[in-house]
């Protein structure tokens, strides 16, 4: 059996955390930040976990 090729997309965009989470980074934040308040960009800073209906697809990306 060949050796599983990683997503490279996929790699850019996701990371796998030491429990086995999934995670992806937030939207908006990556221009026009000047006008956004302090809060919401605190907020976007933080990754957040793949809802489940994605998580499967996103597995097979990431071998």
């Amino acid at each position: 059996m060949p050796k599983l090729k990683t997503k490279k997309a996929a790699v850019k965009r996701f990371k796998k955390s030491k429990s086995g989470k999934i995670l992806h980074f937030k939207a908006n934040a990556g221009h026009l930040m000047g006008k956004k308040t302090g809060k919401r960009k605190r907020k976007l800073r933080k990754c957040a976990e793949v809802s489940l209906s994605q998580k499967s697809r996103i597995t097979r990306m990431l071998p």
